[in-house]
């Protein structure tokens, strides 16, 4: 109905134009017309044709933009806004003093376009200035916050929100970057999140039904703990998962995505997009051990191959010690021989007492069969 609305207008808008037009036309050029009215027919059809043209177009437009009002965050789309509104104010008090101008009927036509390019251009800077910097425009409507003047002078940057994914929230490990400060700004939960954690909550499997009951009780007591700071985002995203909605609401927001989902922060770094993988910031924050350094290592239990041990350090690195097997429970020193790092963790390797100075993370891989040394001394598998 509105789309019919907008074409008829836009026909009869042009129709008119294009009737009404004659008018506009040098004086020497209607003389040679020897029909008048039917300039203004054919003028009027073209008229009508172009509106057609134009209401399609402004169809299209206006769907597109209906369509990203009802995806965009409540606090960016009043900063769009708000930042348009200040765009046409200077555009019209810039355009008072050419409009107030004599000018000659010849070049009359300079006001309206005047007009309309002025509105048009402040308009759209101001759109754009309030998509980049919006937030920080609407800290400045409360002049008397300090951190308000700050990102004022330009002295402060704002903090950007942090949004949680799924497996964030399940990990727990939110709640201590909260509790010790690492994390500034607001902290925004999609309501995709809340779904699945809810979904989680209701399954069958009682492993995943403990997971999401254990999300929405974190989510309970951050709420009780932080207050306002953390937002529930109700913007529903068109999307094929939870990870294209949460891709979607970082890119509107401008936030960064808090994840421990290897695979996502991957995603999110292609797309451009600020990311914080929760995995790599622990690999990150954890104490470097280099080789040479010795260790009071608790053997928890052996390791696969014959002689080793395994232990772990305080942050959960696992230890692998050479001739440590069998010394289960035990506090044993051992000097640290080398490390493996991976996208996933690291392994450190480490000789224990009466080890052979020479092994090292890497013996056994080299270790040579149990066949290859019977054949070198055949009595090594016989009977004991």
């Amino acid at each position: 109905m509105v789309d019919s609305l907008i074409l008829i207008l836009f026909v009869i808008s042009g129709a008119a134009a294009g009737w009404l037009g004659v008018d506009l036309l040098p004086e020497q050029l209607l003389l040679q017309v020897d029909k008048p009215e039917g300039l203004r027919t054919v003028l009027g059809g073209f008229g009508a044709f172009f509106g057609v043209i134009a209401g399609v177009f402004f169809q299209q437009l206006r769907r597109k933009l209906m369509q990203q009002v009802r995806t965009m965050p409540t606090d960016l789309l009043v900063s769009r806004a708000v930042g348009l509104i200040l765009g046409l104010l200077v555009a019209n008090l810039l355009l008072a003093p050419i409009l107030l101008l004599p000018l000659p009927w010849e070049v009359i036509f300079v006001k309206p376009l005047a007009a309309v390019l002025s509105n048009v251009f402040f308009g759209v800077s101001g759109y754009n200035l309030a998509e980049v910097h919006g937030r920080t425009l609407l800290r400045l409507f409360n002049p008397s916050s300090t951190e308000a003047m700050l990102v004022a002078d330009g002295v402060l940057q704002p903090a950007s929100a942090k949004i949680l994914d799924t497996s964030v929230i399940i990990d727990g490990r939110i709640r201590g970057l909260l509790a010790s400060g690492l994390l500034e700004g607001q902290v925004i939960v999609a309501q995709s999140v809340i779904d699945e954690l809810q979904a989680l909550a209701d399954s069958g499997n009682a492993e995943k039904r403990g997971r999401g009951r254990r999300g929405l009780k974190l989510l309970s007591e951050l709420r009780e703990q932080y207050g306002r700071r953390l937002v529930v985002n109700s913007t529903r995203y068109e999307g094929n998962g939870v990870d294209d909605k949460l891709l979607l609401l970082t890119a509107d927001t401008g936030g960064t995505l808090l994840t421990a989902d290897y695979n996502l922060a991957k995603v999110a770094e292609v797309k451009d997009l600020k990311v914080l993988n929760l995995s790599e910031l622990v690999i990150a924050l954890r104490p470097e051990v280099q080789p040479g350094d010795e260790l009071q290592l608790k053997i928890a239990r052996d390791g696969k191959e014959a002689d080793q041990g395994v232990g772990y350090l305080d942050d959960g690195t696992m230890v692998v010690v050479e001739g440590a097997r069998g010394r289960i429970g035990e506090r044993l020193p051992v000097v640290v021989t080398g490390a493996l790092q991976n996208p996933t963790g690291r392994i450190v390797f480490a000789r224990g007492e009466g080890a052979p100075a020479e092994a090292n993370g890497e013996a056994t891989a080299k270790r040579k069969p149990r066949q290859e040394r019977s054949k070198a001394n055949p009595q090594a598998d016989g009977p004991r």
